[in-house]
């Protein structure tokens, strides 16, 4: 059935509907019938009989209350019956263009901006990411954020479409003979650019757990397979997870041991041609689901990291955290498990090189995604003080918190060229030499962005005041924000560990003959 044509009216037209059971309103020059909703408005039908909104312009009314989102939604879009005549909308939805609020998008972004580091095949790439990132994953991260449910096979199968899953390990041979973004860039062109403007781009909506349960836990488990896996290892597993087929996840911290990862209990004693492994792992990211376990164990020839298949001797329980079950956080009991020695990544004894290696790469990761969600709250004041009104003014017009809003965007800015300087390091240094050059900076980096995005989500939160810490409507993305942006100061490690990594490997290399 066609949707009924819009008419033009005037604003005095609109003033006649003015009392119960005959109420209309306008907000941005659209007319809306809201008879028959307003006894179903969450706040009670009295709000919208009130002198001020029935029959009248209610757009800063309704502005100071709800998200524009709220009017692209089908059952209240259809409420809407016509137009102000010789009136034009003010507010444009964006969909997926570049913001132009300032500091919303990093500088390279910003209109009338240059840059060192990006070129055109960023722009590209950036510009299809965002398209995909708005039609394919929002809708799937607002839903799975709420019902806890891991990503739908819809999106899954369109991310492997595109390469995705394979690009987010940075560049390298694996992505040879692949087409990345339908074609958007080659192989040849990607670089950890690419890749950072991937992590953005999938971490700005407010869905903390989702953008871990969008397969974080392959960046971080798939990463030594590629690093150290045997050409044989290799062909079993990577294809099939590339192919979303099977899911691969980092198993590391225990209970005994987070953060001091020499601590693990884990233990592979070797029995002939296998490993025999015992013990748990727990806090492991998308554990739940996971198909194959890149696991840290001692045995009696030093530390080891195995690829352990799923199996019966195999379980795991999911944990309930602060944040949303979607990302498949669980609890994993690996009981006398068989495993081929063949499934062993790089020598017996080196497992700890392993391990602390590939902690480079998942450290610059929530690096990128923190500070792509700190970058979104920073739009989100701004946008806030700009039309909330308190004390008869806006909110803007109150010098505390323009304070609060200098200090967030000096944090973000800061993080963002710390980050971007760290990103052309690894453009152009060898695995190796990112493990001996850059670690310390890497932990020291994700220290400085995860402690500055913590103290911008108190800032947020004292500006969005109630809504701030209501899980809905205005301040929805501040709360997600706030309860889970401690995430990013844990995962990886722990803020004061990597402090600490970063100055003792800075004091390693200082020179034996330096002096005051």
């Amino acid at each position: 059935m066609a949707a009924p044509a819009l008419r033009t009216f005037s604003a005095d037209e609109v003033a006649q509907h003015n009392k119960k059971g005959d109420v209309w309103i306008i907000i941005d020059s659209n007319v809306y019938d809201i008879s028959r909703f307003a006894n179903l408005h969450p706040g009670g039908s009295g709000v919208l009989l009130t002198a001020n909104i029935a029959g009248k312009d209610a757009t800063d009314a309704f502005f100071a209350l709800h998200r524009h989102e709220v009017l692209l939604r089908p059952q209240y879009a259809r409420l809407r019956i016509g137009t102000i005549a010789g009136e034009e909308p003010v507010l444009k939805t964006l969909a997926a263009g570049l913001s132009q609020v300032p500091y919303a998008e990093p500088s390279w972004l910003a209109r009338g901006y240059f840059t060192a580091y990006y070129n055109d095949s960023h722009r590209r790439f950036q510009q299809a990411m965002r398209q995909f990132a708005v039609d394919v994953i929002k809708p799937d991260a607002i839903k799975c954020e709420d019902n806890g449910k891991r990503l739908s096979q819809d999106v899954l199968e369109k991310l492997c479409e595109m390469n995705i899953p394979a690009m987010r390990l940075g560049p390298g041979k694996h992505l040879k003979g692949l087409t990345l973004m339908g074609g958007v860039i080659t192989p040849e062109e990607f670089d950890y650019f690419h890749e950072l403007i991937i992590h953005f781009e999938l971490c700005r909506f407010g869905t903390r757990g989702y953008s871990d349960g969008l397969l974080s836990g392959n960046v971080i488990g798939l990463s030594p397979v590629l690093n150290y896996a045997s050409p044989e290892l290799y062909a079993r597993i990577v294809p099939d997870v590339f192919a979303g087929k099977k899911f691969i996840c980092l198993a590391i911290s225990e209970a005994f041991a987070g953060s001091d990862v020499a601590g693990l209990q884990t233990t592979a004693v070797r029995d002939g041609d296998e490993w025999v492994i015992t013990g748990t792992k727990k806090w492991i990211t998308n554990g739940a689901f996971a198909d194959y376990f890149t696991v840290g164990c001692r045995s009696d020839g030093g530390y080891v990291v195995v690829v352990v298949p799923r199996s019966d001797a195999v379980s795991t329980k999911a944990i309930k955290t602060a944040y949303s079950s979607t990302a498949g956080t669980a609890y994993v009991t690996f009981d006398d498990v068989r495993v081929p020695v063949a499934n062993t990544l790089g020598k017996v004894g080196q497992g700890m090189q392993v391990i602390l290696s590939n902690f480079n790469h998942e450290r610059w990761m929530i690096n990128c995604m923190s500070l792509s969600a700190q970058r979104v709250v920073v739009e989100e004041c701004l946008k806030w003080v700009n039309q909330r009104e308190v004390f008869g003014k806006k909110l803007s017009a109150q010098a505390v918190v323009r304070a609060k809003l200098a200090n967030m965007i000096a944090r973000v800015e800061a993080g963002q060229n710390w980050l971007e300087s760290v990103t052309y390091q690894m453009n152009h240094m060898s695995y190796s030499e990112q493990s001996d050059k850059l670690a310390g900076q890497i932990a020291l980096l994700k220290q400085f962005i995860t402690s500055t995005g913590r103290a911008t989500a108190e800032d947020a939160t004292q500006i969005f005041g109630g809504r701030g810490i209501t899980a809905g409507g205005m301040g929805k993305l501040i709360e997600n924000y706030h309860r889970t942006s401690p995430y990013d100061a844990i995962l990886g490690g722990a803020e004061d560990v990597l402090g600490d990594l970063g100055v003792r490997q800075a004091i390693r290399k200082i020179p034996k003959g330096a002096r005051l």
